[in-house]
């Protein structure tokens, strides 16, 4: 949702992305650390707080230009260390560590709604602080079913490449492993370079947007805000 108001644009995008990239992150350590593995912990990366987290690029530079540019507005935070052989099951426990974040931000998506529909029936919606506030609880729905989605395609080092990872035969997971370096490269090809190369190839909107929209809208229904 895009306003006149560059600033308000601003800070209803950046706030609530810090937001579900940080609990993204922190929720791996947790959930490593229940399996036995202590080293987020032990670093400090389980606080909240954002300082710890933040990815200049990923969590700031990358969002403020895209909220600018009016496109589609992810990021990510510093990944939270995670060692699998500290684990007591290190390829099953990897792949739930892999979907705690998804599984965070679809919590924390759920929870945006059901705020919303409260904040928009209880008629606490108006004024410049509803406006503030409704515009912030919007975007971190949408962007936590986002990065939940977009987090689960399986590109090494994203999450769903991990959950990849862990379900192939060992042999055959080391070498998809092995992509990890190119992941990021290749995401930038995909998104940026290659919609301008071929019109129209542009795989957030063909993949990742429509079961974004829809469950979004599972969401709005389920909390009354259909």
């Amino acid at each position: 949702m895009q306003s006149n108001n560059i600033v308000l644009d601003i800070a209803t995008w950046l706030i609530p992305l810090v937001f579900a990239i940080v609990f993204h992150e922190i929720s791996h350590g947790w959930v490593a650390n229940a399996f036995g593995d202590p080293t987020a912990k032990r670093l400090g990366r389980l606080s909240p707080n954002p300082i710890r987290h933040v990815d200049p690029f990923g969590t700031i530079i990358l969002p403020l230009i895209l909220v600018l540019t009016g496109a589609p507005v992810f990021g990510w935070a510093k990944p939270v260390p995670v060692r699998a052989e500290l684990m007591r099951n290190p390829r099953l426990h990897m792949v739930l560590v892999a979907l705690a974040g998804p599984g965070m931000n679809l919590l924390l998506a759920l929870a945006a709604a059901a705020a919303l529909s409260i904040t928009v029936h209880a008629g606490a919606a108006e004024g410049l602080a509803g406006t503030f506030l409704v515009r912030n609880l919007q975007n971190f729905l949408v962007i936590n079913v986002f990065l939940a989605l977009f987090n689960l395609l399986p590109i090494p080092p994203f999450d769903g490449g991990h959950v990849v990872e862990g379900l192939l035969p060992p042999k055959i997971a080391r070498h998809y492993a092995k992509l990890g370096r190119f992941g990021f490269p290749v995401l930038i090809f995909l998104l940026v370079i290659l919609p301008i190369l071929v019109p129209g190839a542009n795989i957030v909107e063909k993949i990742v947007v429509p079961p974004v929209e829809a469950l979004i809208a599972l969401y709005a229904s389920l909390v009354g805000l259909g």
